[in-house]
């Protein structure tokens, strides 16, 4: 204990041995450091031509060893949690042999018109109806795509008097977009700011809102409601609900009835006018 003190005591005997520590370090680390950057990392990458706006399946997906400093960019690698099932991005178009990007792969709700493949709208016929809304009335951003609304419509009647009532119930809301179209909830980094709602609706629902959004002085009003399930599970069809509040929007228009054509009728004026020539 007494010479590893007067060892100690030696300032020269000290700055040696810390020179050696130091560069040991340095040597061990500078190892493993290339051993980090050289050593194969198992990556996905993409067997196939992959088009933009395609899920990526099981079958275009294979795997490659590469050294970690050729990973330049945001390479994904984790198949199940970061690509499978996933889509290509709108402008994206991934070459056989690519590595997967995180620029590249979105999901499916990020696709801009990805509410067009909602299920209720393939099964039921329905047809997007998309309403201007604001923070205020979306209740402060808290209506998320596969809630449903109830729809309120306030107007004059012919007396000038107010009428307010529930038009609409149970509509479901297929997306909610910010004023450049992009989906409010796909990225929790950024804040966006609700722009519109779109709605799944039957066409003559659409029709009767599209009507009440050209009345004057007419405002059309969502509310948030957890009436949508039943007991069972199974949705309520959305149904209008004052009969009132649809004839006087009816009052308030015309309806335009779609032209026919009558090819017969337009064959024998041909013919008659060919007859008439000779």
């Amino acid at each position: 204990m007494k010479k590893l003190k007067q060892i100690l005591s030696n300032k020269n005997t000290v700055t040696f041995i810390a020179a050696i520590l130091i560069v040991l370090i340095l040597y061990f680390f500078y190892n493993w450091r290339v051993n980090q950057a050289t050593s194969p990392v198992r990556v996905p990458y993409a067997v196939q031509n992959i088009s933009p706006r395609t899920q990526i399946t099981k079958d275009m997906i294979g795997y490659l060893e590469i050294s970690q400093s050729a990973m330049k960019g945001n390479v994904l690698t984790n198949e199940n949690t970061q690509i499978l099932g996933m889509y290509t991005n709108v402008n994206a178009m991934i070459p056989a042999g690519s590595l997967f990007y995180k620029d590249a792969v979105i999901r499916r709700e990020e696709l801009p018109d990805s509410f067009l493949e909602d299920e209720e709208l393939k099964a039921t016929g329905k047809v997007p109806y998309n309403f201007t809304v604001n923070v205020k009335t979306t209740y402060g951003n808290s209506m998320y795509p596969g809630n449903y609304v109830d729809v309120y419509f306030k107007g004059l009647d012919e007396n000038g008097l107010l009428m307010v009532g529930k038009f609409v119930e149970n509509v479901k809301i297929l997306a909610v977009k910010d004023s450049s179209g992009q989906p409010v909830f796909e990225d929790a980094e950024e804040n966006r700011t609700p722009s519109q709602i779109i709605f799944a609706v039957t066409s003559e629902i659409h029709l009767l809102l599209r009507k009440a959004e050209y009345i004057r002085n007419a405002e059309i009003i969502i509310v948030p409601t957890n009436a949508a399930l039943e007991e069972n599970g199974e949705i309520i069809e959305s149904n209008v609900k004052s009969e009132t509040i649809k004839e006087y929007i009816n009052n308030q228009s015309t309806m335009i009835e779609e032209d026919s054509t009558d090819t017969s009728t337009s064959e024998d004026t041909n013919t008659n006018s060919e007859t008439n020539n000779q």
